[in-house]
């Protein structure tokens, strides 16, 4: 071995020196040392071939590879040539498998600088990092008792390619992102052998585009999860009896209550064979003595349970052969998914899809959890926040996900790790892939969670391969619907789906949007509004795509969670950015504010889905955050599935759930010579409701001033109903206020609220003494007498920032050349708004206000900032539209939202224009920052050259 080779050269060094005239007490130190290390390396690794020998069978016929291994780096490729899989290599490392380089603190050492740029900001930053190959070797012994069987080695997870060798031995290499990597080891014979396993991280195939910055797609990204090299999840040696099944398949038939097996394996033709099904609790559903004379087992009938997201009933199968011994097991569930029409119907009833994305995104370890532990909290969070549906976007989970899924009721779409923009221009890759959707609907086709298969996100191409394939899926499984691809940008596909797909997953249709980044800052508020008009033509079931992307401040407490393989490097360039500029005090602020008009945003996209019949579901981007593609910030709850303090789960239930309580509604503001009017109506995807009984309220500050009932003699299952309308006159509301309706289901938890804003439809500002101008120079000569001035500029003449009501679309990082704030930081108690109610964050009613404004920078200018906007995190610049200073002898009250052009048709700008007066003449106007008028002019005034 090397490390022998080494220590042999290190003592005769030793004797060379201690024998010649040349010998000094540094040339002797040095030769020891140089001995020294060798010899205690030697000892060392041979203490590990000792301890690493020492394997524990896992059973009867299993070798449990759990444990210290020797891992040795290969950066330059030096490997194969120089035989390393003969012999333990003398620089090797010890690691605990399962897990990853990243995880031993193995690799080149990440020292990043703390920095608010593109490269910082872009993703999360490992704090070790590989890409190439290493070598795992280890000694295994096999006992007596498996002496020349057949081996397999199972390594549940790799990325990407894996080359395996027996005491120098080539055995064979295995290439999969979706799958465990299985590779025959032949027949070993009883004693030590030494196992050489090479796992290749770097990129095997193009499944994103070259052209691009950086790899996106989730199975291979450092966006989200890590490159990471290592092996995760079950990994062991299987001796393998000279009956096998190595495949099975349960295919339920829900009309006539059987199952139908499909095996394959070697010399099973013709064997007695036992078929044992049991329930989550153990309990026999049925048992069959079959011979199995074909690839298809006799139908198996039992009294199973249907399963679903409210019953998830899951049963195990075992097939055994007559002396009881186990040759393959799976979990599966009695359910039937459908495609009929714009229906998505499971076990005959319609469903409609409450989800939102999985992309890999597991911070503290770098990559998904291989246990159920891991799963339960992803889970778990989602369903406490209502929802339903999960969809792996470009990578397809481990089988640990797909078990807590089953147990929880949830129905998973799962993709190939596929995000090509020229698919087919590489057949070697399209042949990988395909290979790779044949591999997920063996291995996982059997998990009644497993509902929907897309061929990748985005996809671009070659449509004819991608639809061929999709119809070759479809021969082969029939459990599952399958689209093409999860949205895409190219030509025609891009506007209606294509023959094949089941369904349809789009962000817009050739006839209009179907998600409100498209709608919510082009047009004012409307409660009223549905999608039918843009999916009439449809007929199969569309789910919304990636619907959201509200960006987020920062929860820069979130730093202290980052204790794993990843390090916040963008959280920390922020809170430095905020330190510098002397605001760290405001970023919990600004989470909250922006936090809470992301919330508003999704709750409409949520109802606007759910009001239209022929939607079947929505794919939110996100519930949580996504770390990577340059820190979209765009969930309620943090990367670790937390919340972020924003929303709990029931507030976000009460719009997101099985049943949901709807109003239509017109607007979000009103004059108290208008009546509110609205309908009531209901989704349903719960049960049969007989006899519900639906109470509406109108309240003000938790008072109530009007309500009624709505008696139904019944909802069905899967239905979209009507149950009615009510109206309330306006001309009671005196004074502004903000009003809140609440629809609830009596007797349950099911409730929804929504509010609106009532302003007198004949207000008129009392001026008195207070000078209102758009003039800079009318407004520098009344200050200068010592007069009070509104100075509201024309927008054109300002230098600002375009305002906008919707926050920065994903990430202010990835896409920057959009406006990019995140909303209004409200002082909602300054005097100010003693007549116009208001959050401290945006609300609808300030749709009006938002838009036809101008953020200005205020960068050292000490005032009295009454609105604050929320700058992107990437640029952090200190902004408002609306604050307040002493001017020489005069007081000043700056407006860049427009308060002077059709304010007759502008309720809100007129209300607020009022209030802002009433305040002006009161003795709380009392400014005490003073500003210099033509320091503000040179600042703020657009030069008209």
């Amino acid at each position: 071995m090397k490390v022998i080779k080494l220590l042999k050269g290190s003592f005769l060094s030793l004797l060379l020196i201690l024998g010649t005239k040349s010998f000094s007490n540094e040339n002797f130190l040095s030769a020891t040392r140089t001995f020294g290390k060798a010899f205690s390396r030697y000892f060392q690794l041979l203490f590990l071939l000792l301890l690493l020998g020492c394997n524990v069978e896992k059973g009867k016929d299993t070798i449990d590879l759990k444990g210290d291994w020797l891992v040795t780096l290969d950066p330059d490729d030096r490997g194969v040539n120089e035989n390393w899989f003969k012999e333990i290599q003398a620089e090797s490392q010890i690691i605990e498998l399962p897990s990853t380089l990243d995880e031993a603190r193995i690799g080149d050492s990440v020292e990043a600088e703390v920095k608010l740029d593109k490269n910082t900001l872009y993703e999360l930053s490992r704090k070790y990092r590989y890409i190439g190959a290493a070598w795992y070797q280890k000694e295994i012994n096999i006992s007596e008792s498996l002496d020349n069987k057949e081996m397999v080695l199972e390594m549940e997870r790799v990325i990407w390619k894996s080359q395996v060798w027996v005491d120098g031995n080539y055995k064979g290499m295995d290439n999969s992102l979706v799958t465990a990597h299985r590779i025959g080891l032949g027949k070993l014979s009883a004693g030590k052998h030494l196992i050489t396993i090479c796992i290749d991280n770097r990129q095997q195939f193009d499944i994103f585009d070259d052209s691009r910055e950086r790899s996106l797609a989730h199975a291979y990204t450092e966006t989200t999860q890590t490159k990471w090299n290592g092996i995760l999840g079950d990994f062991k040696i299987t001796a393998l009896d000279d009956v096998q099944i190595n495949d099975l398949q349960v295919y339920p038939d829900v009309d006539k209550g059987v199952i139908l097996i499909k095996i394959l394996g070697q010399n099973v033709e013709g064997k007695e064979l036992v078929v044992d099904v049991v329930d989550n609790e153990g309990n026999r559903v049925a048992k069959e003595d079959v011979i199995a004379n074909s690839l298809v087992l006799p139908e198996i009938k039992g009294n199973f349970k249907l399963w679903d997201e409210h019953h998830p009933f899951v049963y195990s199968v075992f097939i055994k052969n007559r002396a009881g011994k186990v040759l393959a097991n799976s979990n599966f569930g009695m359910r039937k998914i459908e495609s009929i029409g714009k229906d998505m119907l499971l076990n005959g009833k319609r469903i409609f899809l409450r989800g939102t994305l999985e992309c890999c995104i597991f911070p503290l370890l770098g990559h998904p959890p291989l246990d159920e532990q891991g799963w339960e909290k992803v889970f778990g969070a989602a369903k406490s926040y209502g929802l339903n549906h999960l969809r792996f976007h470009s990578w397809c989970p481990p089988e640990a996900a797909f078990a807590v899924a089953d147990r929880m009721g949830f129905y998973l779409q799962v993709e190939m790790p596929n995000w090509s923009l020229k698919y087919g221009d590489d057949e070697n890759m399209v042949d990988w892939m395909e290979n790779e959707g044949r591999r997920m609907l063996k291995n996982y086709g059997n998990h009644p969670s497993f509902c929907m298969m897309s061929l990748g996100n985005e996809l671009e191409g070659d449509y004819s391969q991608l639809a061929g394939f999709v119809g070759e899926l479809r021969n082969i499984d029939r459990r599952h619907l399958y689209t093409i691809t999860s949205f895409t940008f190219q030509n025609r596909h891009s506007r209606e789906p294509d023959e094949v797909d089941d369904y349809w997953i789009t962000q817009w249709t050739k006839d209009g949007w179907v998600r409100g980044q498209g709608v919510f800052d082009r047009y004012s508020p409307s409660f009223d509004k549905d999608y039918r008009a843009s999916i009439e033509f449809l007929d199969i079931p569309l789910i919304t795509h990636e619907i959201g992307q509200y960006s987020v401040y920062p929860n820069l407490k979130e730093i202290d969670k980052y204790t794993g393989v990843l390090s916040p490097l963008n959280f920390k360039a922020i809170k430095a950015d905020l330190i510098a500029k002397g605001r760290l005090d405001k970023a919990e602020d600004y989470l909250k504010a922006s936090g809470h008009l992301a919330k508003i945003l999704y709750k409409e996209e949520v109802e606007r889905a759910l009001k239209t019949s022929g939607v079947s579901g929505f794919q939110l981007l996100d519930l949580h955050d996504f770390p990577g593609q340059g820190t979209a910030l765009v969930g309620m709850l943090d990367a670790f599935w937390d919340s972020k303090g924003i929303v709990s789960g029931n507030e976000f239930k009460n719009f997101c759930s099985e049943l949901v309580p709807l109003l239509k509604f017109e607007k979000a503001v009103y004059t108290n010579d208008e009546v509110f009017t609205a309908k009531a109506e209901v989704a349903n995807y719960w049960a049969e409701l007989k006899n519900p009984v639906f109470e509406w309220q109108v309240l003000k500050e938790e008072q109530l001033l009007k309500s009624g009932e709505f008696n139904i003699e019944k909802i069905e299952q899967g239905s979209f109903a009507e149950i009615g309308s009510f109206d309330f006159d306006l001309s009671e509301i005196v004074d502004p206020s903000k009003l809140d309706i609440r629809l609830t289901l009596k007797g349950s938890r099911y409730k929804n609220e929504w509010s609106i804003w009532v302003y007198p439809h004949n207000q008129v500002p009392d001026y008195k003494d207070v000078v209102v101008t758009s003039d800079w120079n009318k407004a520098e000569k009344e200050l200068a007498k010592g007069g009070t001035v509104l100075l509201t500029p024309e927008l054109r003449a300002l230098n600002g920032i375009e305002g906008k009501f919707v926050p920065v679309f994903w990430s202010p990082v990835h896409f920057p050349n959009q406006p990019g704030s995140m909303g209004l930081l409200i002082d909602n108690q300054h005097p100010g708004f003693n007549h116009f109610p208001t959050d401290f964050y945006t609300n609808w009613q300030w749709w009006d206000l938002c838009k036809r404004s101008k953020s200005l920078e205020m960068k050292d200018l000490e005032v009295r900032q009454i609105v604050t906007v929320i700058d992107n995190f990437f640029k952090n610049r200190d902004l408002s539209n609306l604050f307040e200073a002493k001017v020489g002898k005069g007081r000043l009250l700056f407006s860049s939202i427009d308060l002077h052009s059709e304010m007759d048709n502008r309720v809100v700008a007129n209300a607020l224009l009022c209030s802002l007066i009433d305040y002006m003449n009161s003795t709380d106007f009392s400014p005490l920052n003073s500003v210099d008028f033509e320091s503000l002019k040179t600042r703020f005034e657009r030069d008209s050259n």
